[in-house]
């Protein structure tokens, strides 16, 4: 192996999580702060947490109730104009 090309590796890097877990591994970095760790992640704790995020369906359902065009709703009307310019 080459000399004074490899990093320097730490026997007792501290890893800490947001859930305040804290451990010790080996690592070429001598502090690690993580947001997910093994005692709090659902896959691990068996338990599922939700956030709740207004997705793209319930942004546009609020418009709809509130009143707001849509582009299906443009449409429509574009097609009734159509219909009776025809008739």
């Amino acid at each position: 192996m080459k000399q004074g090309i490899h990093p320097k590796y730490y026997t007792d890097c501290q890893v800490s999580c947001a859930c305040g877990n804290k451990f010790t591994t080996g690592s070429t970095v001598e502090k690690i702060e993580v947001d997910v760790c093994s005692k709090c992640h659902p896959f691990y704790t068996g338990q599922q947490k939700f956030v709740d995020i207004k997705g793209r369906i319930d942004k546009f359902n609020e418009k709809v109730a509130k009143g707001k065009k849509t582009a299906s709703d443009k449409a429509i009307k574009s097609k009734e104009k159509k219909s009776k310019k025809s008739n």
